[in-house]
């Protein structure tokens, strides 16, 4: 097998970020300016941040399952390697300097006499720098800052992860590792910065109420989706039938379980926001998985397992940006109306045509709009939303809305442009006819 110059260069590249975390000369963090000292630390805090940290990873192998199961035969590996891969990619890119563009000091421009952050420095936590023991001031004030950043890491590795489903069984699987890294870099760390850092534009200036991550991680990635299915074009053959539902179910399964960390983790202390947040999580899940199965029979489509599934997860999307936020019996509304409207577009007839090809946009970027819009209206809290503060401020969450459609899905289509520029995207029609999982990795399912 010819050893291609794509693969010397990943492999140099893993080389080189090897060897220069080996001799990075480490700045040690100091009680002062930034951070507290330890004996601000709550144990019980640290606690649930460390479970919630191996709940949120555990999304990523689930999402895995949840995926495989429902492509083909022929590329359920792939399609399985490709979240699995997130794991290794991002949790680098992080450490180097994803997490100083995410949570770094604001880089952006002054409104009205405050400085506004679009992105964080890069040099500020490059190669980890500061990040350990002692509390950040602002960031987590309560737990160590290597906690908190390995936390807000899970977020960062899931993202991409979401994306493959949409993309699945036509993209080249060296590509797709470029596009992640791309995306990691221009589409998500400015997004996180700009909403979850205390002086973020989206966050300080429009006031936007992301509590988990329903513009961060479900809106970037549905929107993405939808810029790489419109790039990469229509599999040969678009009908096949899910290979593993028991797969689909078990993913299903974990995410759910997973989530509890994703959306509680999210309060970042052991507290009644937390335990909030993990009942809203599940009710607003339970919800639209009913509802989306009496939906599919009211629409003259049988009871099944994959519907079920995918009710449930639709209805942790729609929840996330406002976990925290609302009511349990406002949760159970969320869940029912995220999984009507996703369910409609699961099979508007225009969205089909361009073969999304496991209706990640019509899941979780529909979802995460309908969750934004709901968390716009309400929203408690004092100027949180629409009943709690009124149209002025439902009017800058909705043009923060379009702002994050717009970045999210131009920013894609663009380095999904570059990407096929610097690599083809797409696999030969004999590999795609084969099934990526023995063309691109020689292993059967």
């Amino acid at each position: 097998m010819r050893l291609q110059k794509r693969w010397i260069a990943a492999f140099v590249i893993t080389a080189i970020v090897a060897v220069t975390g080996l001799f990075w000369p480490h700045q040690s963090a100091e009680a002062g300016k930034n951070f507290n000292t330890t004996e601000n630390i709550n144990f019980a805090d640290v606690a649930w941040l460390l479970t919630a940290s191996c709940l949120v990873l555990l999304m990523t192998p689930g999402l895995s399952f949840f995926y495989g199961g429902m492509v083909g035969k022929k590329n359920v590996i792939s399609t399985m390697l490709k979240s699995f891969i997130c794991l290794g990619v991002i949790s680098l890119l992080w450490v180097t300097v994803g997490f100083s563009l995410s949570f770094g000091s604001p880089i952006g421009f002054t409104i009205d006499g405050t400085h506004y952050g679009v992105i964080g420095n890069p040099f500020d936590f490059a190669f980890f720098n500061q990040v350990e023991a002692l509390p950040h001031k602002s960031l987590g004030t309560t737990i160590p800052f290597i906690l908190f950043a390995l936390f807000q890491m899970k977020f960062a590795v899931i993202t991409p992860a979401i994306i493959t489903g949409a993309l699945a069984e036509r993209i080249r699987f060296v590509s797709f590792l470029l596009f992640i890294c791309l995306f990691a870099l221009f589409i998500y760390t400015p997004l996180c910065h700009m909403i979850w850092h205390p002086h973020g534009l989206l966050c300080g200036y429009f006031g936007v109420k992301d509590f988990a991550g329903g513009t961060v991680v479900h809106m970037s990635a549905g929107f993405a989706a939808l810029a790489g299915v419109i790039v990469l074009g229509k599999r040969k053959n678009s009908e096949h039938i899910p290979t593993n539902i028991p797969f689909v179910l078990l993913g299903t399964g974990l995410l759910w379980f997973g989530w509890f960390g994703f959306n509680a983790g999210s309060a970042l202390a052991a507290n009644g926001t937390a335990a909030m947040a993990f009942a809203t999580t599940t009710i607003a899940s339970a919800s639209a998985m009913l509802t989306w199965v009496f939906f599919d029979r009211m629409n003259k489509r049988r009871v099944s397992a994959l519907g079920a599934c995918i009710g449930a997860v639709v209805g942790l999307v729609v929840i996330t940006p406002s976990a925290g936020y609302v009511t349990i019996p406002q949760s159970i509304f969320f869940g029912f109306i995220g999984a009507i409207v996703s369910n409609k577009m699961v099979y508007w007839k225009k969205l089909k045509q361009i073969d999304d090809t496991l209706d990640v946009f019509a899941c979780h970027g529909v979802g995460g709009i309908m969750g934004m819009i709901l968390t716009a209206i309400f929203a408690q809290g004092e100027n949180a939303s629409l009943l709690h503060g009124g149209w002025s401020v439902f009017g800058h969450h909705m043009l923060a809305l379009v702002l994050v459609s717009v970045f999210t899905f131009g920013g894609a289509y663009v380095l999904f442009k570059i990407t096929n520029y610097i690599i083809p995207i797409r696999v030969s029609e004999e590999a795609e006819e084969i099934g990526l999982d023995w063309s691109q990795h020689r292993e059967k399912f």
